[in-house]
């Protein structure tokens, strides 16, 4: 996917102050931009998870504390992590303890320089189409330390999350993924891009799921509608 000749606008802090539910739908689409020896790379967000403080799968519900504090920030505070040794990006939501997991995307640039840059972020090569298919391939092709950014506001200079006018015309909305059944994992809580469901972190169709039972597809509109389902 080429970019158009100008960058995406950086999305003003208020963007962010939506409920989890509707900010993770209206990230969906955005690009996670990113400057990388003087180019500037991106990822187009193509699935996001929402969390919410009182719900057993969010790391806020844990409790408070150092490492945590950026889900208690301000909406739009960005809250990094380890997940498996590797880097993971979130943006807090409306809400103290309430943030939005960017769970994957497809790569802004697919030039020959920008593909080695996100590939040198890798430290492995990947496939054009899957460079950013997933929550830690995603961060590492953007060059993106957990200790740099946790806890700070997005940089229109360096790093920040922009908008060029794409929005999906249909979402896919499912369970998240990685959830221990005790840790509400019933929720559907995750939305993916149906036009990349295949570019996703796990594609949420196919042969074993059901459509109405497993996963939903929603216009834009509706998904921004969907209500939460925890007490």
């Amino acid at each position: 996917m080429q970019p158009s000749s100008q960058r995406p606008r950086p999305l003003p802090p208020e963007f962010f102050d939506k409920p989890s539910l509707q900010l993770a739908v209206a990230l969906l689409g955005k690009v996670v931009m990113r400057r990388v020896q003087g180019e500037w790379l991106g990822c187009r967000i193509i699935e996001t998870e929402a969390y919410y403080l009182n719900e057993k799968a969010s790391h806020s519900s844990l409790g408070r504390t150092p490492a945590r504090e950026a889900m208690f920030m301000p909406a739009g505070t960005i809250y990094m992590y380890y997940s498996r040794g590797k880097p993971s990006l979130n943006v807090s939501a409306h809400g103290a303890g309430n943030a939005v997991l960017i769970k994957s995307g497809v790569a802004w640039r697919t030039d020959p320089q920008a593909l080695a840059l996100m590939r040198e972020g890798l430290g492995r090569d990947k496939p054009a189409d899957k460079i950013c298919s997933g929550q830690t391939l995603l961060a590492e092709a953007l060059h993106l330390q957990v200790e740099d950014w946790r806890g700070k506001k997005f940089d229109p200079e360096q790093f920040y999350i922009g908008d060029d006018g794409h929005q999906p015309e249909q979402i896919i909305q499912t369970t998240r993924l990685g959830i221990a059944p005790q840790r509400d994992a019933h929720l559907p809580y995750r939305f993916v891009d149906a036009a990349f469901a295949r570019q996703a972190t796990q594609n949420p169709i196919r042969r074993t799921t059901v459509e109405g039972q497993d996963y939903g597809v929603l216009s834009y509109d509706e998904a921004l509608k969907v209500e939460t389902q925890h007490g």
